[in-house]
Parts: structure tokens; C-alpha cells; sequence
């Protein structure tokens, strides 16, 4: 899921992507209620568990911005 964030990040400039490894980060992993790897957060708003088909995550990029999320139109 990473690569492919990061992936979109380099085709879009209205895309950004970090990677975090939760053992390294309990505090975020605790506050994005992690359970499992990979585990993607989208602008505070969507969350894909598990490594999903790109088009989950588009999909999940595009109803975020819909919804307001950060840097969303």
C-alpha cells in the first residue's frame, strides 16, 4: 500500500504519502487504532485495511476530498 501511495504522490502534486511503522509509533498506532498492517489513512477520513486494489484507494482519495478532507476541493 505504501509504494502505491507513493506512487500517486509522485503523479499528483495534491498528493502526499508517509509511511509509519506502527511498533516504532505506538502513539499513532493507538490513535488510528491499528490492528493489522498495512493499515492506510486518508486525510483523517478513510481507512483501507489490509493491501486493497488501487482503485480502493482512489476511491478512497477521491470520496475524501468530496468530504472535505485535508487539501480536499
Amino acid at each position: 500500500m505504501a509504494r502505491l501511495a507513493y506512487r500517486f504522490a509522485m503523479a499528483s502534486e495534491r498528493v502526499r504519502a508517509t509511511a509509519i511503522e506502527a511498533s516504532s509509533f505506538p502513539d499513532l498506532a493507538r490513535k488510528y487504532h491499528v490492528r493489522a498492517v498495512p493499515h492506510s489513512v486518508v486525510n483523517e477520513t478513510e481507512t483501507l485495511i489490509g493491501a486493497v486494489p488501487e482503485g480502493h484507494l482512489v476511491e478512497a482519495i477521491r470520496k475524501s476530498s468530496k468530504n472535505g478532507g485535508l487539501g480536499g476541493s
